[in-house]
């Protein structure tokens, strides 16, 4: 399966929302980065990703985007695909 990191906040429920998503479909461990602890990793996010919002999401290499993006891929039928690397 491949590594999925997500940037992420305690209180965002679209982080929530994308994490059960996420373990629905069978990933066992999200790499998590507190943005909200550290703003340092804040600006390693938007860098990355140019966007300022939580969730931000990674599946191997690819930037997937936010829940919504996430939840796009599903319903697409392309998400198992992609977290099977």
């Amino acid at each position: 399966m491949a590594l999925v990191l997500m940037y992420t906040t305690a209180t965002c429920p679209y982080c929530i929302n994308a994490e059960r998503l996420l373990v629905s479909k069978g990933v066992a461990a999200i790499e998590k980065v507190r943005v909200d602890l550290d703003l340092a990793r804040r600006g390693e996010m938007m860098e990355r990703s140019g966007r300022r919002t939580v969730p931000q999401i990674w599946i191997g290499e690819r930037h997937v985007g936010g829940f919504d993006d996430l939840r796009a891929l599903d319903r697409a039928g392309e998400l198992d695909q992609l977290l099977a690397g």
